[in-house]
């Protein structure tokens, strides 16, 4: 656990969560990031209290920012919602991408509980949610068929960038629920083993200070040299 840890102090605890685990799960026997989080304030004589503000799919990598009491988690959970605690995301995408290209994407999705997936739907359906976030062009791996782009969530819905990237014809290098039969094939080839997505950097104001704190990380493992 200490190797995940980036920053942490009496209120609030930022970690890189490694790929393949998963941020919170009822699975019995399944690791997961707030149990093992729970057992390290425990060992070290702490109250176990771990506010969850936010999430990372269980393939993907990245920081994660955490509550150690209620107070704090009601504060970040704030900034989370009026959009002053900010997350930026690294993703390698099928295809060569135009220098210098960006924009912004704003869908409706609606999640089926059933299969655990996510797909675009019209303004109205049920249980629609509505999903933005800007996207820019970061770079190009000429000869390799993708890029990567950074992406900045506006909302936070289920699977959001991997769904709305694939349905704007960029699907995420490593995603086997929302990628092509193209970028599986590219995923094989270069041998990328988890959805080439990094939550790589985190803004926001300390819940008790008041003070500004950025933090970015590469990947642990880069997916594509």
């Amino acid at each position: 656990m200490d190797k995940m840890i980036v920053y942490e102090d009496n209120v609030l605890l930022i970690i890189h969560k490694p790929a393949g685990i998963a941020t919170q799960t009822s699975r019995i026997g399944q690791a997961d990031v707030v149990s093992e989080l729970k057992n390290y304030r425990k060992i070290k004589g702490e109250n176990t209290y771990i506010g969850v503000i936010h999430r990372l799919d269980q393939p993907v990598e990245g920081l994660l920012v955490f509550a150690k009491n209620q107070s704090a988690a009601e504060i970040l959970s704030r900034q989370l919602q009026d959009n002053t605690l900010k997350k930026s995301y690294l993703a390698l995408v099928y295809g060569e991408l135009t220098q210098n290209t960006g924009g912004n994407l704003t869908d409706f999705l609606q999640k089926d509980n059933r299969t655990n997936l996510t797909k675009i739907v019209n303004e109205g359906t049920g249980g629609a949610k509505k999903a933005v976030l800007n996207w820019k062009w970061e770079k190009t791996y000429q000869g390799k068929d993708c890029s990567m782009v950074e992406v900045e969530l506006l909302t936070g819905r289920h699977h959001q960038i991997r769904v709305q990237l694939a349905n704007a014809g960029m699907p995420l290098l490593g995603d086997m629920k929302y990628g092509t039969v193209a970028s599986k094939a590219l995923t094989k080839k270069l041998g990328i083993k988890n959805t080439a997505l990094l939550a790589h950097k985190l803004t926001l104001l300390h819940p008790k200070t008041g003070q500004y704190l950025e933090y970015v990380t590469d990947w642990k493992v880069p997916p594509i040299q």
